[in-house]
């Protein structure tokens, strides 16, 4: 939990940049669930300190990332995480491409008109920009559309701009954060695994690997080169490691009361290894995850999950409902009932909790 930022909040507050690249990225196919994992791992931050780190400061950017999703990265990572990751998810979508009609000459067309549209004509929501590239001779429909969308920003050229009430634009990458990306360097793989193991510790290579969509080969070997950084420790079925610098951790007094955490869909925390039995139990897993790609908005306690929350949002009001596996314990209330209202805080609402007893 601390390591993910989900500990007790008394550090001093972060920015939206800073939690984004701790924590090694934000899961943000869903952008609204990425604003509130931010909330989860900060104090003070408010949603609109978010949107202003992406439309005006562009210190984050929405684009593809771990396991080729859409993520919210810093852009100071951009140089060597996009070069890393990119090639290895490109490779993996070959296949992809030819079932969908999208050869090599089609993806480098393509890509080369998405650059020449996108510079004179950008920001553009997918549909303008699909027309225009028609215009220039090349037609995709169905899921070709974002697979060669996703192939242009997994090259580093495009990335997802300033929306449009709802509808998200794309823009050159290049334009919106000022600056090429620097070419890829073997350290990458070395920072990776530090920047894994910062975060989401104890871990093992399988989980990384898990987590970023790379092949295992080159994480073990980037853990060997950092071998004597890092500790291995008890506590799972299997072995596990963690940074040497963050050992001392294990020796802190456990919090008086328990840690609530309200987390969104598609949570960093339940997406950071290879499986999630360590803090779900099996008996409930299809309850976060029943399948489709689809995590659920989880309940977390101690580092638990221990149910399952949704909201309902009137104009200005906020419905919180929360699910839990068993009978809720009292001691977790406070805190429960803090974190509706701090998500009240940040989103601008009122609020009110609704815990539905199990049956």
């Amino acid at each position: 939990m601390r390591a993910q930022r989900l500990h007790m909040r008394l550090e001093p507050a972060a920015g939206v940049a800073q939690i984004v690249q701790e924590i090694c990225g934000v899961q943000a196919q869903v952008a609204p669930a990425a604003s509130l994992a931010l909330r989860a791992r900060s104090s003070g931050l408010a949603a609109t300190d978010v949107t202003r780190a992406q439309m005006q400061e562009r210190s984050v950017v929405r684009t593809w990332g771990p396991r080729g999703t859409l993520h919210l990265l810093a852009t100071k990572d951009l140089d060597w995480l996009l070069p890393l990751l990119g090639p290895v998810f490109i490779a993996a979508s070959r296949r992809r491409y030819a079932e969908l009609g999208l050869d090599e000459d089609t993806l480098e067309r393509g890509v080369r008109a998405i650059r020449a549209v996108l510079a004179s004509q950008g920001p553009l929501a997918r549909d303008e920009l699909v027309e225009q590239l028609a215009g220039r001779g090349i037609r995709v429909e169905g899921q070709a559309r974002p697979y060669l969308l996703s192939h242009a920003a997994l090259k580093g050229y495009i990335c997802y701009g300033p929306d449009r009430g709802a509808e998200p634009t794309y823009v050159l990458l290049s334009d919106w954060i000022n600056r090429e990306l620097a070419s890829p360097g073997e350290p990458a793989h070395v920072e990776l695994a530090r920047r894994y193991l910062k975060a989401y510790a104890p871990a093992a290579p399988n989980d990384q690997a898990a987590w970023s969509g790379m092949p295992v080969s080159p994480i073990r070997a980037a853990w060997q080169e950092i071998a004597d950084e890092l500790v291995e420790v008890e506590g799972t079925a299997a072995p596990a490691w963690m940074l040497k610098s963050q050992a001392a951790w294990l020796d802190e007094s456990i919090a008086p009361a328990p840690i609530v955490r309200l987390l969104p869909s598609f949570d960093t925390y339940l997406l950071g290894y290879q499986n999630r039995d360590l803090v779900v139990p099996k008996q409930f897993a299809k309850r976060i995850n029943a399948g489709g790609g689809m995590l659920r908005p989880a309940v977390l306690v101690d580092g638990y999950v221990i149910g399952t929350w949704k909201s309902q949002q009137k104009k200005q009001h906020l419905d919180v409902i929360v699910e839990p596996f068993n009978p809720l314990e009292p001691k977790a209330y406070p805190g429960l009932e803090a974190e509706v209202l701090d998500m009240a805080r940040f989103l601008g609402v009122q609020s009110a909790l609704r815990v539905v007893e199990p049956l």
